[in-house]
């Protein structure tokens, strides 16, 4: 059986290359393929959109066409850190049929997503789980060839909705789940482990997901606080030296992004960091 990780990383970010590299020491261990894609190929036009949007979101329909490749494909965000010790995931979820993602929707109100593509696309029967809405996270996605959202889910589609709604690949792909009846099941949470979920014990999760500002106090710190991490989960397994060098890189990025958002002397502004900011 063929099997794949795939993710996008564009740039030379060192949160991405620390990703990669637990990625492809994940990917030895469970006998998988690994790619990683630095380019767009699914040309969206986001354009005045009413919420956030990327069109490096619409990568993720590259997952259909690996899947003409592969058995199995397993997507993975770039801002996500494999531990060293992860379970095999191919070996815990194995229905081919099946779409399994995690449902953030147990934790987070996403009624918001339903009614805004709903208001764009029709109403359908959205499932319910304890009277909140079922709503995955497409962070982490397992999916095999027989499940059929792909045959669905498409650019067009995509570009029917960018800029019209919340998170729009991901809301996309949830109602074209359920409009279809398409199998799908929810991921345990140690594989998609966000800091919604609380900080407490975070590091003993399968796939740690550093979306939005991750387990640090603010956004520009995350990558900081990644590679802390990185650092901490790999030692003795990686080179000390190569992840040193990217722990510098990060470091050196974040006192530039602070040191240009203070009217304060450089000097000070990096003193204040090395003494308060996790690293």
């Amino acid at each position: 059986m063929k099997k794949v990780i795939f993710t996008l990383a564009i740039g030379d970010n060192p949160m991405y290359q620390a990703a990669i590299l637990s990625f492809k020491h994940y990917a030895d261990k469970v006998g998988a393929d690994l790619i990683v894609s630095d380019e767009l190929h699914y040309p969206i036009n986001i354009r005045d959109p009413h919420y956030g949007a990327n069109p490096a979101w619409a990568e993720k329909l590259r997952i259909g066409e690996l899947l003409k490749e592969y058995d199995r494909v397993l997507y993975l965000d770039a801002d996500i850190l494999i531990s060293p010790s992860a379970q095999n995931i191919f070996k815990q979820y194995t229905d081919p049929m099946v779409v399994y993602m995690l449902n953030e929707g147990a934790i987070c109100d996403r009624q918001c997503e339903r009614q805004l593509i709903e208001n764009k696309l029709g109403r359908l029967n959205w499932p319910m789980q304890c009277e909140d809405v079922i709503y995955y996270n497409v962070g982490v996605v397992l999916a095999s060839q027989g499940c059929k959202l792909f045959d669905y889910a498409d650019l067009a589609g995509l570009q029917s909705v960018c800029n019209h709604i919340r998170f729009y690949e991901q809301t996309f792909f949830n109602y074209q789940i359920f409009k279809n009846a398409l199998k799908h099941k929810e991921l345990a949470t140690t594989y998609n482990r966000m800091d919604m979920f609380g900080k407490e014990g975070y590091l003993e999760a399968d796939f740690i997901h550093y979306a939005g500002k991750g387990y640090a106090k603010n956004s520009r710190r995350r990558d900081v606080q990644f590679l802390k991490d990185f650092a901490t989960l790999y030692d003795n397994i990686l080179p000390r030296d190569k992840m040193e060098a990217l722990k510098a890189h990060a470091w050196h990025d974040y006192l530039n992004v602070v040191c240009k958002k203070y009217p304060l002397p450089n000097w000070l502004i990096k003193q204040c960091c090395r003494w308060f900011v996790p690293h």
